[in-house]
């Protein structure tokens, strides 16, 4: 069974809104400086931390909160802030939803690759200059968000994308010419859709180029020049995040998870989590 703790409502304030931001310091003093139980949401959130002491996990990777960082959570990733000091900085959260109504195409997320649904997610490493360049953007959404006047919420959408294509051209992983972007943006949103759909199925990534009526080495080549990983690393990715959620929050036996994410046998499923992950499935939900 299945016991991480879901939050579905973006704006507990108010369940009509699809869109949320609020200082971390408020939180921390919620939660009297308490560290959150691991959990998870059905909508995206960005951390925006100016300063801080301690650790962000996300799906079990360990991230050291310092100042001028930028987390970006994707829907279903769990995730846990652990806070030696209170944290400066923002929580912004909002659904695909809100970035309809804000003709913020879903695609405009995928392509910007700052959102991972599994595998590594890093902070995003800012100079003073460019947090700065963010904090405006925040505050800026503040006062829209208290301010009651007409119009706020498209305001508040507009400086969204401000911050999410600000933070884009501040990774270098995404510079990347503008015809490579725009050729192989589509296969790699249309690659991530099918792992997502089908990891439990297709191992292998000639089964996704089959799949895209392309090569596998085709595949390969346009996933790594976008993304930085290889087509397969992003199947073993999925599946071992997958796993580790089962070890960690449920009590699915290893032969049950095994069976699951579709291995044939116990023991192969064990030996393909040793390799990705440097141990045993039994040592990793003991350590955890």
């Amino acid at each position: 069974m299945d016991t991480v703790k879901t939050y579905h409502q973006v704006n507990r304030a108010d369940g009509s809104q699809d869109f949320g931001i609020s200082k971390m310091e408020d939180i921390y003093k919620k939660r009297d400086g308490k560290p959150d139980t691991p959990h998870r949401h059905d909508f995206y959130t960005i951390l925006i931390v100016k300063n801080g002491k301690g650790r962000h996990t996300i799906d079990f990777k360990n991230y050291e909160l310092s100042s001028n960082q930028i987390y970006f959570i994707g829907p279903g990733q769990v995730h846990q802030l652990t806070e030696e000091l209170p944290t400066q900085g923002y929580s912004i959260v909002f659904s695909s939803q809100f970035l309809a109504m804000n003709q913020i195409l879903v695609d405009f997320i995928e392509d910007i690759n700052l959102f991972n649904d599994f595998g590594s997610t890093p902070p995003l490493e800012l100079s003073k200059a460019e947090m700065a360049k963010i904090d405006r953007y925040a505050m800026d959404m503040m006062e829209f968000m208290d301010s009651g006047h007409a119009y706020n919420y498209d305001a508040i959408g507009a400086l969204l994308k401000l911050i999410l294509i600000s933070c884009h051209h501040l990774c270098s992983l995404n510079q990347l010419d503008v015809q490579t972007m725009e050729s192989g943006g589509s296969l790699v949103r249309n690659f991530k859709r099918l792992v997502n759909q089908n990891y439990k199925e297709w191992h292998h990534a000639s089964a996704y180029a089959d799949a895209l009526n392309i090569t596998p080495d085709h595949l390969n080549r346009v996933v790594k020049s976008l993304t930085g990983k290889t087509a397969k690393e992003h199947i073993q990715s999925r599946l071992t995040t997958a796993a580790k959620r089962m070890l960690y929050f449920t009590t699915l036996s290893n032969k049950e998870i095994a069976f699951e994410l579709g291995f044939s046998e116990p023991a192969n499923f064990s030996a393909f989590f040793k390799t990705c992950t440097g141990m045993a499935p039994s040592k990793f939900k003991q350590s955890v």
